[in-house]
């Protein structure tokens, strides 16, 4: 559960920074991930970490917008099967709702990924035009 809360705090940061910096076209969808990955943390205990164990904070630029979309796609894709795997194997009612809270907020955020990825595909298709049209 500590990897999945770590994970959505990844995300959040993520979509703050795109929200504050990144492309105007994404900056509504980053808004909203940064509110549906809070919500995946909110649904977890947060673990105890030292302060520098938080990776989220260890984020200090993003370079490029697609790869880093890319990869948290993937990373919240990961993220939803393991949620899968420890609902299934849940001792208790607690720990399966809270898993499939945290699956449902993992799900949002990765279409909103997958929305910003589209827009920024539906953008690099437009700039060419404009460069050489």
């Amino acid at each position: 559960m500590a990897e999945v809360w770590q994970a959505q705090a990844l995300a959040q940061a993520i979509g703050s920074r795109l929200a504050v910096s990144g492309p105007p076209e994404l900056r509504g969808e980053a808004l909203g991930l940064t509110e549906l990955a809070g919500r995946g943390c909110g649904v977890l205990d947060p673990p105890e970490l030292d302060p520098g164990d938080l990776r989220a904070a260890q984020l200090t630029e993003l370079d490029d917008a697609r790869e880093t979309l890319l990869c948290l796609g993937g990373l919240l894709g990961e993220v939803g099967i393991a949620l899968v795997g420890m609902a299934s194997a849940a001792a208790d009612e607690t720990t399966y709702w809270q898993c499939m809270e945290a699956i449902d907020a993992a799900d949002e955020s990765r279409d909103r990924v997958r929305e910003m990825l589209r827009k920024l595909a539906a953008r690099e298709e437009v700039l060419p035009e404009r460069e050489f049209g």
